[in-house]
């Protein structure tokens, strides 16, 4: 066989394309019943695909093709979440438009991913900026405001400067000291205006507890959501303030009230208002504290006092930037002693530090090691210093507390209502007309979608400035009114757009109820972590409403299993065109291929991982795929000699059906870089297969269609290619999945093989023998796997004892205690061997590999009768004896 012949993919990869498209492989019918749905969140349009995208869009298009070979009908949509302030952005510095730049970009990616050979059902094809689409956003919108899920109130808001507009909380991150904007990364500044939210509060609970039933997520997801809705069981209790209105916090840890050495306000607080405007040091601070984020301790005290509820004792008060407005009240009363920040604070200002509460007698660490002065003690315990309320354990107490001082128990979150309003152009239009009558109006569903007018720039929101756009009359009473000027976060575009997969051309609903309620949740879902706490938790919430009012029946979650992709990294880095250091698909799809690309990127760590691009990586990648073309060329072409080797086609007929349940196994688990090894070790045992010696026509043909059909989900256009040259049955696109069961005995014997061509490969090294002459195996006699198997089931103190008080062992002496000190020292670990027959019917199938790695014949012989060098043969490690 020539090794120069290579394949052309750009000649490979188009030609297998068109054969899909012509066949409609990748199209599912509506009247389909329950098809696999497997999506990828997707893409915003901000211009060509990126290996980011390449990542997340080769794992799902692998596991669609997979389970489409494995006879299932599959939805494997892809659609654009086309709206959004970058694209605003990036048309303004273009001079052109928001509609005509993104469009353009979903051409430019459309075309990417088609080259990539991604088989999506194109017929379901949705773009969120097309007012057939929004469209439905504007309706859901009015539902949700009928359902009271919806309502424009006053509140302090996060603005981003640089881009113009709110932010959800969800949008606002920690930047070391700084909160900034999750786009720009521009510092956050806090703002009062009157907005839309969504009321996801009213399903906090609903969105916790169904967490622990989500199995299909990963865990660190879970969590973030936890922390994120960060449901808190606790008491409210208030605190008279002379001179002033009373005080109400929120703790969890009532029973340390009896250590208060201070009340801490945070800056927005009504009290902390009202002492400012009295006190220029305490409005000082305010002031300063106001859209600043100022060092943990940082405060001021002022000349109010509280007074705690359980000793009558005065505390001063503090305002205290550490207290947050929107956590509990926005004020607490501290207990240096057992909370680190109130700890942290107590020191930056000398005030008292008292301990309430001691570890149990029983409990660790030692009551006397408790040093309160020096670091918070924060678990429960038992009180002391309490009163009439010593010596009880923590729980008792708060009972006792919240009923004598007349608190009450409830539950707080962190999660708040979505704030949905945005101030600029490119989103969808809220369907709300504003009358100075009849207030604020819902536009009737037949004068939807409402669509934005032509694009002007301007500074500011573009609506603004649409006067004949924004001009309108009231829906209820005729009289002028004025249109929302405020859009959509594209977060509602994104929190539905799966179910609109389900009937894309639905004209008289968002979706079709009863395929969308067959067809969800959706079975594989792959993205960036990056959305845990905003899309993820958007969507279950919209998800849930859907369902309660009767637009799905018995969905409650979106996502059956979720995968978080890794990033592709460069020389340890995120690729990021600010630091130079993108490597662009289309330069690995010109000079390799489509598949090239999918492969390394699929080989080269799990799908959660992050790994480093590398060019040898590709390479790699490239090489297996041409050392597969030239083994299905050859084949094909006659150049391979066949004949028939019972024992050699034994092994490799084991081989494959041991790699066909391997790799449908880890291509089931989401383990595609173990699974590709498999299928890599399989082309390199069918290449020597066919080097060493002429290998049985049927074994080979069946070797060589099975490659090409666990390459298929990764490798698509050669894999294609591959089946068409070995006449395969129509595409492979639509073949049957190669089934296997995994040899009984295949983990032993394949344990057995591999350690054995390693012990010689060591001997051969290390004796420094370049043309061994013949190398000989003995395998152990059969006491020693009778001696062997007994200590694997042995659970005693004793095995070297127990070993020798078999009477087979002290038969042979001197070997026999060999043996049992071996067995004894290695009882815990000892691994299941074969018997000595299949031992020796393993190693006689696999003799070849051993001659045709060392070009030596091979003799397999009993111990027993093979003299001294033998009698270190052990089960599943026979003696190895090498003549040069």
């Amino acid at each position: 066989m020539a090794d120069e012949i290579t394949f052309d993919h750009t000649a490979i990869e188009p030609a297998a394309r068109e054969a899909w498209e012509g066949a409609d492989v990748f199209r599912v019918p509506d009247d389909a019943e329950d098809p696999m749905y497997v999506l990828a969140m997707f893409p915003y349009t901000s211009g060509n695909i990126h290996m980011g995208h390449v990542r997340n869009y080769s794992i799902t298009d692998t596991v669609a093709r997979f389970e489409r070979m494995r006879g299932e009908e599959v939805l494997h949509p892809m659609g654009w979440d086309s709206f959004g302030l970058p694209a605003e952005n990036a048309a303004e510095r273009r001079d052109t438009d928001p509609e005509e730049w993104t469009l353009q970009c979903i051409e430019d990616m459309r075309e990417d991913m088609t080259q990539m050979g991604f088989g999506y059902d194109w017929d379901r094809e949705v773009r969120t900026c097309d007012p057939d689409y929004y469209r439905w956003n504007q309706w859901l919108f009015t539902r949700f405001r009928e359902e009271g899920l919806l309502e424009r109130k006053a509140g302090e808001i996060n603005w981003c400067p640089d881009c113009e507009t709110v932010l959800a909380d969800e949008q606002v991150e920690e930047a070391g000291d700084d909160e900034v904007c999750w786009r720009c990364e521009s510092p956050v500044e806090d703002r009062e205006l009157n907005q839309w939210y969504l009321q996801i509060t009213d399903y906090a609970d609903e969105l916790l507890d169904a967490l622990d039933d989500l199995d299909g997520w990963p865990e660190n997801v879970c969590e973030m959501q936890r922390n994120w809705i960060g449901r808190q069981e606790g008491t409210r209790v208030t605190l008279e303030v002379p001179d002033y209105s009373d005080v109400t916090i929120f703790t969890t840890r009532l029973d340390t009230i009896h250590g208060a050495t201070y009340l801490a306000l945070s800056p927005g607080h009504d009290l902390a208002q009202t002492l400012a405007a009295e006190d220029d040091d305490v409005a000082e601070y305010v002031e300063r504290a106001d859209g600043a984020d100022l060092d943990e301790t940082s405060g001021v005290a002022t000349d109010a006092v509280a007074i705690n509820p359980a000793t009558g004792e005065q505390l001063p008060i503090y305002v205290a930037d550490y207290v947050l407005d929107d956590v509990g009240t926005g004020a607490l009363y501290a207990v240096p002693a057992h909370d680190d920040r109130d700890h942290a604070f107590a020191e930056a200002h000398d005030l008292p530090i008292r301990q309430v509460v001691e570890p149990a007698p029983d409990a660790e660490p030692d009551p006397d090691a408790i040093d309160v002065q020096e670091a918070a003690y924060t678990a429960d315990g038992v009180l002391v210093n309490s009163g009439d309320y010593d010596g009880l354990d923590s729980a008792s107490a708060r009972d006792r507390l919240v009923e004598d001082l007349d608190g009450e128990w409830v539950t707080e979150y962190r999660l708040r209502d979505w704030l949905i309003s945005r101030q600029r152009y490119w989103g969808t239009p809220i369907p709300i007309v504003d009358c100075p009558d009849c207030g604020h109006v819902s536009v009737p569903d037949e004068d939807l979608p409402v669509e934005l007018p032509e694009f002007v720039q301007t500074t500011g929101n573009p609506l603004d400035e649409a006067d004949e756009w924004r001009a309108t009359t009231c829906p209820e009473c005729g009289g002028p009114a004025e249109r929302e000027t405020d859009t959509m976060d594209t977060f509602v575009d994104s929190s539905w757009y799966f179910l609109r997969y389900c009937s894309p051309d639905l004209a008289d609903a968002p979706f079709d109820t009863e395929r969308a309620s067959d067809w969800m949740p959706v079975d594989r879902y792959v993205g960036g972590i990056e959305h845990a706490v905003m899309h993820l938790l958007y969507a279950r919430f919209f998800t849930k409403v859907l369902d309660d009012i009767d637009l799905l029946e018995g969905v409650r979650e979106p996502f059956a299993d979720l995968t978080n992709q890794g990033m592709v990294l460069l020389d340890g880095e995120k690729m990021s065109k600010s630091k130079g250091n993108v490597v662009q698909p289309t330069e690995i799809v010109e000079e390799y291929g489509a598949d090239t690309a999918r492969l390394f990127i699929m080989s080269a760590a799990q799908p959660e991982k992050d790994f480093d691009w590398t060019e040898e990586g590709v390479r790699s990648a490239n090489r297996l795929l041409q050392r597969t073309y030239r083994l299905v060329r050859a084949h094909e072409d006659g150049s391979i000699a066949t004949g028939d080797r019972d024992e050699i086609d034994a092994y490799v007929e084991r081989e494959l059906d041991a790699t066909i349940a391997t790799v449908t196994e880890e291509f089931e688990a989401f383990r595609f870089n173990h699974a590709l090894q498999a299928v890599r070790e399989l082309i390199a045992l069918i290449d020597r297969y066919r080097d060493a010696t002429d290998p049985a026509e049927e074994t080979l043909d069946r070797a060589l269609r099975t490659i090409v059909k666990l390459l298929g989900p990764v490798a698509p256009h050669i894999a294609e290619h591959c089946w068409d040259r070995l006449d395969g049955e129509d595409l492979l696109a639509s073949a049957d999945w190669p089934t296997a069961d995994r040899p009984d005995d295949y983990e032993i014997t394949d344990r057995l093989i591999e350690n054995t061509r390693a012990d010689v490969r060591d001997i051969v090294d290390v004796a420094g023998i370049e043309d061994p002459e013949t190398i000989r195996l003995a395998i152990a006699p059969d006491w020693t796997f009778e001696a062997h198997a007994f200590a694997r089931e042995f659970d005693g103190s004793d095995p070297m004892g127990a070993l020798m008080g078999q009477e087979y062992m002290r038969e042979h002496g001197q070997r026999g205690a060999d043996v049992a000190q071996d067995l004894a020292a290695e009882v815990q670990s000892l691994a299941e061997q074969a018997d000595p027959a299949r031992e020796r019917t393993a190693l006689e199938r696999a003799a070849w590999l051993i001659e045709s790695e060392f070009d030596a014949p091979l003799e397999i012989l009993d111990a027993d009768a093979a003299g001294d060098w033998a009698t270190d043969a052990r089960p599943g490690r026979p003696a190895i004896d090498i003549e040069a």
